[in-house]
């Protein structure tokens, strides 16, 4: 793992990547609108870093404390006068393709929101993996049915699975924002902090998944997204990815630190257990 660098091949966003954690920021003023320059970008970033191999997990922030994403270009969404699409395409169309990359790597996602994120800036979050919000700051809504429209950026999809059919079609079709503390509430982000929590709280989190093995933390998220199978099709994925990790050899040398360190003994599974898992404790007294 790299410890620390920059990549300033970027006009809409920001990339600093340390210690297996790739922060971004968006930077695209004056509302960090998802145009077709941000989308690019952020087509590319995708591409960049599921081929990274030091990065583990990939932190989104904003450079604007009242904005993550205002919401799509609307000047964008004008469509010429072209007649409905005779039918359903074959495949999700390019910005599924790019958001679904950030939650399908074998990589860990999160968004920290401060500020706004409507229409595709929600569905741009929805597609991590996790999302942690400022109470009092953020704010989430899908306002696509009040402009005549629909959200078609995944978030009729995402949402409904997130926080259930009822609550999904009163976001979509109320058309109204939702704080922090609801969000949090209906489970549309993981948690809701105060803000001068929520940098640290995410940073610490984000370095403590980017010390895990990588191999454990991309089969691990590949089994959570097996839950979407039938019970007994997830039992057996679930099964498979585990014993393929448990004949590994950091699996091995992980346990044998454990036990080196005093697991499985009351003093430790009672106490600083944390440190012992992480391989940070001393060795106990023969």
């Amino acid at each position: 793992m790299s410890d620390s660098r920059t990549d300033t091949d970027y006009c809409c966003l920001r990339l600093r990547i340390e210690q297996g954690v790739a922060f971004v920021t968006l930077d695209h003023p004056p509302l960090n609108l998802l145009d077709a320059a941000l989308t690019r970008e952020l087509g590319r970033l995708g591409k960049q870093l599921a081929a990274d191999d030091a990065v583990r997990v990939i932190v989104f922030d904003s450079a604007d404390p009242d904005f993550f994403i205002a919401h799509s270009d609307v000047t964008e969404l004008r469509a010429p006068d072209t007649p409905a699409p005779p039918e359903r395409a074959a495949a999700p169309g390019p910005f599924h393709r790019i958001v679904d990359r950030f939650r399908s790597m074998p990589k860990v996602t999160i968004g920290k929101l401060e500020g706004i994120a409507r229409g595709g800036g929600s569905e741009f979050l929805l597609a991590l993996d996790m999302r942690f919000a400022a109470l009092g700051k953020a704010v989430l809504a899908q306002p696509e049915v009040a402009a005549g429209l629909l959200p078609g950026g995944g978030g009729t999809q995402r949402l409904p699975r997130l926080i259930g059919r009822g609550r999904a079609l009163e976001v979509i079709l109320g058309c109204a924002d939702f704080p922090a503390e609801l969000a949090e509430r209906w489970g549309y982000v993981n948690r809701a902090l105060p803000p001068a929590e929520l940098g640290p709280f995410v940073d610490a989190l984000a370095r403590r998944i980017a010390s895990f093995p990588p191999e454990a933390l991309a089969l691990a998220k590949a089994a959570v997204d097996a839950a979407g199978l039938p019970l007994d099709a997830g039992l057996v994925e679930e099964e498979y990815l585990f014993r393929r990790l448990l004949t590994g050899d950091e699996a091995k040398q992980r346990a044998a630190r454990f036990l080196e360190l005093g697991g499985q003994t009351r003093a430790v599974e009672a106490g600083d257990f944390d440190a012992v898992l992480l391989g940070q404790g001393e060795r106990p007294a023969r």
